[in-house]
């Protein structure tokens, strides 16, 4: 079995959370929205039905549990669940906080303006808060 390596570019924008039982969980870089990225530990996967019936089940609870802690912690109007790989092929989800009146509500967030990076107080609080809900 090969050994899992994250995509450079997933690695180079994003910061280590955690691993849940199946991914990688990492942050976005870009601070203007709450940004979370799961990653299935994996080789040679881009597309979620490539992963096996167990992986699937894995994936879309660990997707749950993320997108609701986000919440929680946040407060976010909305959260937005997507996994494209148009660019970035290896498998990976991506699910972000959004709140009326952010950067580019109700637009999408790809494409739009530039990323504004996180302070490291900031970030740092924001992974320890995400680390303690997913972890009781």
């Amino acid at each position: 079995m090969d050994e899992f390596k994250l995509d450079r570019r997933l690695e180079s924008d994003s910061d280590t959370v955690m691993q849940t039982g199946l991914c990688d969980l990492r942050l976005s870089k870009d601070a203007r929205w709450p940004w979370l990225i799961l990653v299935p530990r994996r080789t040679d996967v881009s597309e979620i039905f490539e992963l096996t019936p167990l992986d699937q089940v894995l994936l879309t609870f660990e997707t749950e549990m993320v997108a609701s802690a986000l919440k929680k912690i946040t407060g976010a109007t909305k959260i937005n669940i997507g996994a494209l790989g148009n660019i970035v092929r290896q498998l990976h989800v991506h699910v972000i906080a959004r709140f009326e009146g952010d950067a580019n509500w109700p637009n999408p967030v790809w494409g739009f303006g530039k990323a504004e990076p996180y302070t490291a107080d900031k970030r740092d609080d924001l992974i320890e808060k995400l680390r303690e809900a997913l972890s009781s």
